[in-house]
């Protein structure tokens, strides 16, 4: 699995026109799964999001995590963080997870978060759907977390 995470002031999700879900300060969340991904490796991924300490401290210093700063969380399903670009000009999405598993691993990783921070500090977009997601990144700062390799290796940034 992939978390593109970015540290945003705002964070919304809109789709047809509706806003679905909103965040003040926090993390967006674009979550890839690929094949071969678990449901423990969406816990894993979900713990790591939490205790990653990328908010600044009173001296200035990226050492505050989304629950210190009492932050909340978009995640938006993004199966293209799993496009393959290295022949041609068309990506390729071998790799990515297929609909249904990914669905279930997606919603995994959602619920991880909801058991750690509450159901109001972690908002959605709609899995598979268009959406219109817009991100006032705070920094910025953008890390990806991944757990390719597997559990048994080191989740790695």
């Amino acid at each position: 699995m992939k978390a593109l995470i970015q540290r945003v002031k705002r964070g919304s999700v809109t789709i047809e026109g509706s806003c679905i879900g909103e965040i003040a300060q926090g993390y967006v969340v674009l979550l890839g799964v690929r094949t071969g991904d678990t449901a423990e490796d969406a816990r894993i991924l979900a713990q790591r999001t939490i205790k990653l300490r990328i908010f600044p401290d009173a001296q200035d210093r990226m050492n505050r995590s989304v629950e210190d700063v009492h932050g909340a969380i978009l995640v938006i399903s993004q199966f293209t963080l799993y496009a393959d670009t290295r022949k041609g000009n068309r990506p390729s999405f071998i790799r990515a997870g297929d609909p249904d598993v990914a669905r279930a691993l997606y919603e995994e990783y959602v619920a991880a978060l909801r058991r750690e921070l509450g159901d109001t500090r972690v908002q959605t977009g709609q899995f598979g759907a268009a959406m219109e997601v817009e991100i006032i990144n705070d920094g910025p700062v953008t890390l990806m977390l991944t757990t390719d390799g597997g559990v048994g290796r080191r989740l790695s940034m």
